[in-house]
C-alpha cells in the first residue's frame, strides 16, 4: 500500500510531473517527462511506451505498442486539479483515457473518454478521486487495464 503525506496546496508542476515519471519507470519503457504542446492543457505531460499485450495479460491483443500520457494542472480554480490520463493506441487510432477538467459538466468533474483519432465517440462519467495527483495515479494505473479492455470494436 502506498500512503500520500504531501499537502496538495504546495504541489509543484514539474516537481508533480517528475515525480510521475519516476513511478512509471518502473513498470513502463521509455518514460519522460515534456512540455504540453500549445493544444493541450496543462504545463507537462509524462509519456510512457508500453507493451499491451504485456501489460493486459492478452497475447493476442490486436497491437503491440501502445502508450501512456498523464498530465496534470494543478491551479484551476477548481477545489481540485484537472488532469488528462490516457491510453494511446497510434496503430489504431485509439485513446482511452480519464479526464478531470471544465469540458462535459453534465457528466461530472471527470469523465472516461473514447477517441477514434480525434475524434471523441464516447463519454462516460467516472469516479472523483478526491485526494492527491499521485494517489489518483496509483488509482487510474489500477483501473487500466479494465477500461481499456472495455472497448469494444465494431
Amino acid at each position: 500500500m502506498v500512503v500520500f503525506l504531501a499537502n496538495r496546496a504546495n504541489l509543484q508542476s514539474k516537481r508533480l510531473h517528475d515525480r510521475i515519471q519516476n513511478r512509471l519507470s518502473g513498470e513502463f519503457e521509455n518514460v519522460r517527462r515534456r512540455r504540453a504542446e500549445p493544444r493541450e492543457a496543462g504545463p507537462y505531460r509524462v509519456v510512457a511506451e508500453v507493451d499491451p499485450r504485456q501489460f493486459l495479460g492478452d497475447d493476442e491483443y490486436p497491437v503491440a505498442t501502445a502508450r501512456v500520457e498523464i498530465g496534470f494542472r494543478l491551479q484551476t480554480g477548481e477545489p481540485h486539479e484537472y488532469y488528462w490520463f490516457n491510453w494511446i493506441e497510434p496503430e489504431r487510432s485509439l485513446l482511452v483515457g480519464w479526464h478531470q477538467d471544465d469540458t462535459h459538466d453534465n457528466l461530472g468533474p471527470v469523465h472516461l473518454q473514447v477517441n477514434d483519432g480525434a475524434t471523441p465517440i464516447a463519454h462516460e462519467p467516472a469516479q472523483f478521486i478526491d485526494s492527491h495527483p499521485l494517489d489518483v495515479i496509483e488509482r487510474r494505473l489500477n483501473s487500466l487495464r479494465d477500461a481499456v479492455l472495455a472497448v469494444e470494436w465494431k
